[in-house]
């Protein structure tokens, strides 16, 4: 068995020779220095090798095991947006989703694999498009249906192998699960897919024995890449990183295919086990932005990647990635905004506080060199600091250009439409407060352009209360028609209120399950950033279930999030946001699109308040129901 920092490599063709580039480094000081080095250029994409022994591919499953997140649910438009900016970063593969879940998720495969998949660079990198099946027929048809359009289509299929599955969730024997695999497998050649990945699910909990066996059907049947999968976040990292070693000893045909790690983050060692199976071999790496995913989350590709980039010479024997860094924050803040799963301040690499120094010991040693505490730079992932601004500071009185500027230090490229948005509200804001922070611009940003699809749409809101009388609101909101109309409501706080009001115009019954609102910066000037995550109910309860790869029929959740300077107007704005999204997934899954016209003067159904919120609690499970339809 290999030794966990050997760093072996499958047996491949020796490495093609470098590329000689020029790049500026930024030194402590902020003075920079050209330096000349030897920069390998990616491998040419071959499914089942890689001509360089040192080359890692990535593996995003952000818009596939990420969206399985509870309330990370996408829309075709925002997956999209997302694959976008993952083959911006320079992932290899993007697993686009899992096709057989619902209309619409097909729908966002097929059209990634269309766009993203068919959009070459001109030093010809293209991400392979990625669907993932289970191994019945039907699944593997339409996920097959939904790639081929790729220029790199693959179909990941996969099956379990631990006995606690197999005896009690699958009820298959050992023999049956092979066959099952091998004729997948198959099958999907005889479709025409020559990029097949296999998973053994809970691998990590399997006998090493049977994985042996199987593993060597599939390769026999035609798999390209084996990818083993530590489900449940179970291994330690001499553990994993042994088991890929022993894979690739002991499975017949493991030469000449690529290894793969997938690892849970349950007992939070999943980045760490990736890194080991690096190390004993594997070549692929699957993995998520900000690690989002099942229960505890997936291995963070932001950590995996920097990870390597910083140690993998040194301490893992050259291996390298065909990251792009530089794209890692926006990305991940593109990322939290769209799925609603807010960043822990103090995660690794994209957390607020990852570049933070508060003690005296470390502030005056970064003030004398950086280097002293900081092992990477938040320019290098594209996060530059505030103080290298060159003395323009953002106000009421800065204009378009000043503004575009700062957005682009940022990572944004906006077209003019987009930037008139922008400026609107950049302008609006800049009004009431006197100093714009980079915080300021990003929740802006988030909330005029990382937004779903609009249906309806928040004109105007007044809210009347205190200790006086009830509390009442008022909103202007425009629908799919276009037309402007007006709604009350009653509650028992301004944001209960605000949200009845909603419910009188847009009349589709949705179940509230989590709502929190939080400070952008200090002060009392502060932009309100607002989250809401949301369930269909009622008579469209049950059109909110989809396929989820391993648990069957789950209901979907739909979050949203709006920012501005009043907490009230903020909470509608999420509110409606989360409201779009739902509807939008709801019409393609029901294909019914959503009512224009409400009643009259129509009653208001509803169940419990939120009036826990309107005294400054999160609800657990607060129900905002609109008259039936």
């Amino acid at each position: 068995m290999a030794a966990l920092g050997s760093a072996v490599g499958p047996r491949v063709a020796p490495a093609r020779a470098g590329q000689i580039c020029r790049r500026a480094v930024i030194m402590p000081a902020g003075r920079t220095r050209v330096v000349v080095r030897a920069e390998l250029k990616r491998p040419e994409y071959i499914p089942n090798r890689i001509d360089d022994p040192n080359y890692v591919r990535i593996f995003d499953t952000t818009l596939r095991d990420g969206e399985q997140s509870p309330g990370a649910t996408l829309t075709s438009k925002e997956k999209l947006d997302i694959a976008r900016q993952l083959a911006k970063l320079g992932v290899d593969i993007i697993e686009a989703g899992f096709p057989v879940a619902s209309p619409d998720d097909f729908e966002a495969v097929r059209t990634i694999a269309m766009e993203v998949g068919n959009d070459v660079a001109p030093d010809g990198y293209v991400p392979v498009i990625c669907g993932l099946s289970r191994t019945k027929p039907q699944d593997l048809e339409r996920a097959w249906e939904a790639v081929r359009h790729a220029k790199r289509p693959r179909v990941h299929t996969f099956i379990a192998t631990s006995e606690i599955h197999m005896q009690y969730k699958l009820r298959m024997t050992p023999d049956e699960v092979v066959e099952s695999a091998v004729t997948a497998v198959k099958h999907l050649r005889s479709l025409g897919c020559n990029d097949i990945e296999f998973s053994p699910e809970d691998a990590g909990r399997s006998d090493p024995v049977f994985l042996y066996r199987i593993l060597g059907e599939v390769i026999k049947a035609g798999a390209t890449t084996l990818n083993i999968p530590d489900t449940t976040g179970w291994n330690l990292p001499h553990e994993f990183g042994g088991l890929i070693a022993a894979i690739r000893k002991n499975t017949p045909g493991a030469e000449n295919v690529i290894i793969s790690t997938h690892c849970q983050n349950d007992l939070g060692l999943a980045t760490a086990n990736s890194l080991a199976g690096a190390m004993n071999g594997a070549r692929q790496i699957e993995c998520t932005i900000n690690g989002i995913g099942e229960r505890a989350g997936n291995a963070s590709l932001e950590e995996v990647v920097l990870a390597i980039k910083l140690r993998g010479e040194a301490q893992m024997n050259g291996l390298r990635t065909g990251i792009r860094p530089v794209h890692i924050y926006p990305t991940s803040k593109m990322v939290s905004d769209y799925s609603g799963m807010i960043v822990q301040p103090h995660k690794a690499i994209v957390g607020a506080n990852a570049f933070a120094h508060e003690s005296g010991i470390h502030q005056d040693g970064m003030l004398k060199n950086r280097e002293t505490y900081e092992i990477m730079t938040p320019e290098s992932i594209g996060l530059p600091r505030q103080e290298q601004d060159r003395g323009i500071v953002l106000g009421k009185h800065s204009g378009r250009n000043a503004l575009n500027s700062r957005l682009r230090s940022l990572g944004y490229e906006l077209s003019q439409s987009e930037l008139d948005d922008v400026f609107k509200r950049f302008k609006a804001l800049a009004d009431k407060k006197k100093g714009i922070s980079d915080e300021d611009i990003l929740a802006l940003m988030s909330d005029e352009l990382h937004q779903p699809k609009v249906i309806w749409e928040l004109l105007d809101l007044q809210v009347v209360c205190g200790t006086m009388g009830m509390p009442t609101a008022t909103v202007q909101m425009k629908g799919p028609d276009g037309i402007a109309r007006i709604g009350v409501g009653v509650g028992t706080g301004p944001v209960d209120a605000a949200y009845k009001a909603i419910d009188s115009l847009v009349r589709v019954e949705a179940e509230l399950s989590d709502y929190s609102v939080s400070s952008v910066t200090q002060g009392i000037e502060a932009l309100a950033h607002t989250r809401v995550m949301i369930r269909p109910a009622g008579k469209m309860s049950d059109a909110g279930y989809s396929e989820h790869a391993a648990l069957g029929s789950v209901q979907r959740q739909f979050s949203g999030s709006g920012a501005n300077e009043d907490i009230v107007v903020a909470s509608a704005r999420a509110y409606i946001s989360a409201l779009n999204k739902m509807i939008g997934w709801m019409s393609v899954v029901v294909k019914v699109a959503p009512r224009t016209k409400p009643a009259v003067g129509a009653g208001l159904s509803s169940g419990a308040s939120l009036a826990s919120v309107d005294n400054g609690q999160a609800p657990a499970s607060s129900q905002l129901t609109a008259a039936s339809t």
